[in-house]
C-alpha cells in the first residue's frame, strides 16, 4: 500500500472554503477502488495547515484519482487559496497483513 501526504498551507481567509471543498473530494475519493483511506487533518495550532492522508492500494491509483471529475474539480477551486504551492511525500505502508512486509 502507498501512502501519500500532501502538506497544504492555505490563505488565512481560504481556510474554511479549503476544508469544505477537501472534505468533498476526500468523501468522493473514498468510492474510488483504488484507495483505501483518505484522511483530512487539520494542524492543531495553525488552522492554515492540513495534511490530506491518502492510501492506495496499487502503484497505479494515483495516476487514476488524479484524473478523476471530482479531483480535477477540487484541484482547480482550491488553486487560488494556496499559501504556497502544494508539497508531497510517498511512503509505503508496514504492516503485517501486507505480503511485502
Amino acid at each position: 500500500m502507498l501512502v501519500v501526504h500532501v502538506h497544504v498551507r492555505v490563505k488565512p481567509e481560504c481556510a474554511e472554503a479549503f476544508q469544505a471543498a477537501t472534505l468533498k473530494n476526500a468523501e468522493a475519493s473514498l468510492k474510488e477502488p483504488g484507495i483505501a483511506r483518505f484522511d483530512v487533518v487539520r494542524h492543531a495550532e495553525d488552522p492554515n495547515r492540513f495534511v490530506l492522508v491518502e492510501a492506495y492500494r496499487t502503484s497505479e491509483a494515483p495516476a487514476a484519482h488524479k484524473e478523476t471529475a471530482h479531483y480535477l474539480q477540487w484541484k482547480e477551486a482550491v488553486a487560488p487559496m494556496m499559501a504556497e504551492p502544494r508539497s508531497s511525500e510517498k511512503y509505503v505502508n508496514l504492516h503485517p497483513s501486507d505480503p511485502h512486509w
